[in-house]
């Protein structure tokens, strides 16, 4: 299930939410909190959940980072990245063995973080014009704030590929490959798996494009009839967790 939206909204729970959470440990289901957000660490985000009154344990969440650390670990064990984020991120790179630097990194990874330096972006391009590799922890354009909407990862990757004249490599949702990697830490099977969101072109997308039964929120960005314009359709919509714990109960 996804984070912002489903279980919560801004600090405040849905109404509900600790419910649903109560109603899959009580049938024994497992359950992995994902978002494509790479600035807090698992243990940094259960505590903000916790803080919100509801019990994840940190090794029911996975982020962006995590899957982007597991790709590039995958794809080029103990290489080197030049990165713009945050503690999720550097954090997940380091465990997987990856080196830090500013000098010819095999890749330039970029995530969100709460202030982009124009300094920091004009070497990740420079970087990238003298061949490193681009990744980007998730395409979303925009994110959410106290004030109102902020810059995100999207919006930050297609000014340095304006100027790069490289496309970022996206790992988080929709890209079928955050929900595998899920998955394998899940241990599950997509047949078996249902995937819950409140976003159309990320959540949804992202599991019926991994096989996933698919369930879409109300308590986030998409409204039913914003679902209705759409070319594909979840399995099901309802309007909250709240109605899935009173389904499970």
């Amino acid at each position: 299930m996804d984070m912002d939206g489903v279980l919560v909204r801004e600090e405040a729970p849905i109404p509900g939410a600790d419910r649903f959470l109560g109603a899959l440990r009580a049938r024994g289901t497992p359950f992995l909190v994902l978002t494509n957000n790479s600035i807090y660490t698992r243990r940094d985000l259960a505590a903000r959940l916790r803080a919100s009154g509801l019990e994840v344990p940190e090794e029911s969440i996975w982020t962006s980072a995590l899957a982007t650390a597991r790709f590039l670990d995958d794809q080029r064990p103990g290489g080197s990245a030049f990165v713009i984020g945050e503690s999720g991120l550097t954090t997940a790179l380091h465990a997987a063995g990856y080196t830090l630097t500013e000098r010819a990194p095999d890749y330039v990874v970029l995530g969100e973080t709460r202030t982009y330096s124009f300094s920091r972006i004009t070497q990740a391009i420079r970087l990238i014009r003298a061949g490193a590799r681009f990744i980007a922890t998730n395409p979303d354009t925009i994110g959410p704030s106290p004030d109102g909407p902020m810059p995100a990862t999207g919006s930050v990757a297609a000014l340095i590929s304006r100027a790069s004249g490289v496309d970022p490599y996206f790992i988080g949702k929709p890209n079928p490959l955050m929900m595998r990697s899920a998955l394998n830490a899940l241990d599950a099977h997509s047949e078996t798996t249902a995937m819950i969101g409140d976003r159309m072109d990320t959540d949804i997308i992202a599991g019926l494009e991994a096989g996933l039964e698919t369930i879409l929120v109300l308590t986030g960005v998409t409204s039913r009839a914003d679902a209705e314009r759409f070319p594909y359709r979840p399995w099901h919509i309802v309007e909250s967790v709240g109605e899935l714990a009173d389904a499970l109960a």
